[in-house]
């Protein structure tokens, strides 16, 4: 800082981070009474998850969906012609919820009396940040605790020309001021899967390419045949363990080269192989923090660094990667923090949300995983086809399929795909929590479930599975 000593401030604790599980942690030690300053690096508070991920991403899927609903339903075909919608179009609704969202965020910071700095925040010693912020402005926040929530970006591998317009990641897409005619997706994982959805949703012809042999590895197979089914009856092409070597974009297309031989040749790619942390430039290497080759950080089971008053959350951290587990995790942080207490209980099952059209929404064990552990279990279905209020909607494609001890009637696993499949999970959850006797099978056959609705599927696939202990 140019004419004088640089100003430094002090704080209980300084939150590196306004993206969910800064907010969390933030939120929590100001009402426990602990005066707590916010660093963020974007201009706006929210943090990828409000900018760049969730948020805009969800908003797009949502409209591309209601469209598609629109123009599949005879209701509406002899009183109008298909609607088609662009990329830019659905991008301005995804921006107004964007800044719906930033001003609610902001909101909170304000209210709580949270002041935020925006800049980026480097580590000088175990105690001390810099904060570079605009016009060279340079700030030192002194603190006993520190709690890093930076998220993470799109991994970018040498060799693929970002730079190139017609070569994007799942943050330059949402910049895309045009629909494509054809797109390819290198990288099948939720992000790729999610916009293979959307984009072919808008009638985009796409290609999936899959560095793996079948889709999103992790789910229950049932769910993951489910998924590639319904994805390729859309028309989304899907390329199983394909590797590129080679991109090579041209003014008026690009063309991805994979290893096999085959060549792709496509409008746009969009690259969503994986993540890397935003832990770089920091000076965490000085405290014996070492990000690993994606930059993400290692922590202990209380979300502790190498230093035990740093404590890091949320993307930058790796799995799960999700924006709901973000939050608790930087509640939970902010827990131990206050005097090393744990009166936060971080829960253990963390339900997943993919919004892929149809939705997918699982919890706790796969079938592979309970037989591999060699733990007996019967298997529940409710076919959406078969429920009132799905016929009603015309949504009948999916369902829910509930995993349970043939002995105990213990709930071992929720696994849904279909509309609304990330809210549907969370009642099954609700029973899961339970200890002891009280997860059980049971309470599903024996509770009234309005009708017609999504809910009553846990009634029917708790009957089709009971049903088979003969």
């Amino acid at each position: 800082m140019v004419g004088g000593a640089v100003k430094e401030q002090h704080y209980d604790a300084v939150v590196i981070g306004s993206g969910p599980g800064g907010e969390g942690a933030a939120l929590a030690l100001s009402k426990s009474g602990r005066d707590v300053v916010v660093v963020e690096s974007h201009a706006e508070v929210g943090g990828g998850c409000t900018h760049w991920g969730t948020i805009p991403s969800k908003a797009l899927r949502h409209n591309v969906r209601r469209m598609m609903e629109y123009n599949t339903n005879p209701l509406f075909h002899d009183v109008a012609a298909p609607k088609r919608l662009s990329f830019p179009r659905v991008l301005k609704f995804a921006e107004r919820v964007i800044n719906r969202q930033v001003n609610l965020r902001a909101g909170y910071y304000s209210r709580n009396e949270i002041p935020v700095l925006h800049g980026r925040a480097r580590f000088l010693d175990a105690h001390t940040v810099e904060v570079h912020g605009a016009e060279g402005k340079v700030l030192r926040l002194r603190a006993g605790h520190f709690l890093i929530a930076t998220g993470s970006r799109p991994y970018r591998p040498e060799g693929v020309p970002f730079d190139h317009p017609r070569v994007c990641d799942s943050d330059k897409i949402l910049s895309l001021d045009h629909t494509p005619r054809t797109i390819a997706i290198y990288g099948a994982g939720v992000i790729g899967c999610e916009y293979a959805s959307i984009f072919r949703g808008l009638g985009v012809k796409v290609d999936l390419i899959d560095t793996r042999e079948r889709l999103l590895t992790f789910l229950d197979n049932e769910i993951s045949d489910a998924l590639s089914y319904h994805l390729r009856e859309l028309g989304v092409l899907i390329r199983h363990d394909e590797t590129f070597t080679q991109v090579v974009p041209r003014d008026d297309h690009v063309v991805v080269h994979l290893d096999s031989g085959k060549q792709i040749k496509v409008d746009i790619l969009l690259w969503a192989n994986g993540r890397s942390g935003n832990s770089e430039d920091m000076g965490l290497e000085a405290l014996g923090i070492e990000p690993n080759s994606r930059g993400q950080i290692q922590v202990n089971d209380n979300y502790q660094t190498a230093q035990e008053h740093i404590y890091a959350v949320g993307d930058v951290i790796g799995y799960p990667s999700l924006a709901s587990a973000a939050f608790d995790q930087g509640r939970f942080a902010a827990s131990h923090m206050l005097c090393g207490q744990r009166d936060y209980r971080l829960v253990q099952d963390i339900p997943t949300g993919i919004y892929t059209i149809p939705e997918i929404s699982s919890l706790g064990k796969t079938e592979q995983e309970l037989t591999a552990a060699k733990v007996p279990y019967e298997v529940g279905h409710a076919f959406f086809k078969d429920l009132a209020r799905a016929q009603i909607a015309n949504q009948g494609v999916g369902m829910l399929k509930l995993l349970f001890h043939p002995e105990t009637l213990e709930i071992l696993g929720i696994h849904c795909f279909g509309d609304q499949a990330a809210e549907i999970v969370h009642i099954g959850q609700a029973i899961m929590a339970q200890t002891g006797e009280a997860n059980t099978l049971m309470y599903f056959l024996n509770t009234t479930f309005n009708y017609p609705t999504m809910a009553e599927a846990y009634r029917v696939a708790a009957l089709n599975g009971y049903n088979r202990l003969g």
